[in-house]
């Protein structure tokens, strides 16, 4: 996506210039309630407000940042940043600027190298399910398949922070329901979008994926991300409705409207050498939600690490790291963004034991983390300013350009 342009001083003159105003929390260590740092906040919007403050963890001192969004105020939404095609990527500041946001965090986890496979470019997607203005972008891989640290027990790549139709926050899990129908045959439909398909299934790619190589689905397996490339692999372009082409490997290239791309591995590949130019074909896919029932407008990929106010089980606390996790407050209507900060004095982080418990004492209920490291970056705007400006210094020294995440909207 986006280059990168923001350096680790441009960075430290932003936290500067707050700090000379007066606008920023003093230290606050995790044992006492960070709310002891937010006697002195900033007021970004109606309804959102950003703080920053020390967290005394195991392995030194971590600085937090933190937007409170308040999704009860009328005027105040989140929704999906992303640079208008899952397998491409932004930083996260131009793409909050190119949506109109005032602020807001990185996002999931994604496919960002691809070292296993030699000639195999790596697409930038992100790993689990996406939503953006209420309309399924992307499925979720298969767990083998993820980028990231490991995933805690019982935690899937469906897993993902929503926001419902109902305008309430929630974790839920999203699943792929769909189906190829000939008329021969009826299929389950394997992946949407999706930078990983599961061994032997066909999936769908839309012009939603962006023109990307689909080389990529095909390689590795269910449980081994470096696995080798398919060798049985095979493509059908389906145009209103119709099969119009076929190919022996997954190709590139933007996807029109009205046009999708099937690529099978394995015994998808074999159903999909079946099919002729001219043929039927229907393909229906849609994301189903595991345990609210609800439609989403916005959701994104990560893993839970506080549910109803206790840690998950099993939770990681030994390696300590650069974060970014999203908190849910209040049933549903307070929503909490944190990014630590990445500056030399803070790189130690924080474990995902520690995260839980720094979101659970800034007043989540749950909370789900997101891509850290690099990754993390939180922006927001300034008073009279038009656009956002990196709040927290990203560990590389300049933002890096990630696949989506957390915008935060506010206005009539």
């Amino acid at each position: 996506m986006a280059g990168r342009h923001r350096r680790y001083a441009a960075g430290r003159a932003v936290l500067a210039v707050l700090t000379a105003l007066g606008a920023l929390a003093g230290a606050a260590q995790a044992e006492a309630a960070p709310a002891a740092a937010s006697h002195k906040r900033v007021r970004v919007a109606p309804g959102v407000t950003y703080e920053e403050f020390d967290i005394k963890a195991a392995k030194g001192v971590a600085h937090a940042h933190v937007l409170k969004v308040d999704l009860g105020n009328p005027q105040v939404r989140v929704d999906l940043l992303y640079p208008g095609a899952v397998a491409s990527r932004a930083q996260v500041s131009r793409m909050a600027d190119a949506q109109g946001a005032v602020a807001g965090v990185n996002g999931d986890f994604f496919n960002i190298s691809e070292a296993q496979h030699p000639g195999v470019e790596a697409t930038g997607a992100s790993v689990g399910p996406a939503v953006a203005a209420g309309q399924a972008l992307k499925a979720a891989v298969p767990n083998g398949q993820r980028f990231g640290p490991a995933l805690p027990p019982d935690a899937t790549t469906e897993d993902v922070f929503g926001v419902g139709s109902d305008g309430r926050a929630r974790l839920d899990r999203l699943a792929l329901d769909g189906s190829i129908r000939t008329a021969d045959v009826e299929l389950p439909l394997g992946g949407l979008n999706q930078y990983a398909l599961p061994v032997g299934s066909v999936g769908a790619f839309t012009s939603a994926w962006g023109s990307a190589s689909r080389v990529r689905a095909t390689c590795g397996t269910d449980t081994d991300r470096a696995a080798p490339c398919s060798t049985d692999t095979h493509e059908v372009t389906v145009r209103d409705g119709k099969v119009v082409s076929a190919a022996g490997t997954p190709g590139s290239g933007a996807i029109d409207a009205w046009t999708t791309v099937l690529v099978g591995r394995e015994a998808g590949a074999q159903q999909l050498r079946k099919l002729a130019t001219g043929d039927a074909v229907e393909v229906e896919h849609r994301l189903v939600a595991a345990t609210s029932g609800t439609a989403y407008r916005l959701a994104l990929g990560g893993y839970p690490v506080l549910t109803g106010g206790k840690p998950l089980p099993g939770l990681d606390d030994t390696a300590s790291a650069v974060r970014t996790a999203v908190g849910i407050a209040e049933d549903g209507r307070r929503v909490l963004l944190l990014a630590l900060d990445g500056a030399a004095a803070y790189r130690s982080g924080l474990t995902i034991a520690e995260v839980a418990s720094a979101m659970r004492r800034l007043g989540s209920d749950d909370a789900f983390s997101l891509d850290g490291g690099g990754s993390s970056t939180l922006v927001a705007r300034k008073a009279g300013a038009s656009a956002v400006s990196v709040l927290n210094h990203p560990s590389g020294g300049a933002e890096r350009a990630v696949p989506n995440g957390i915008g935060v909207f506010s206005g009539s």
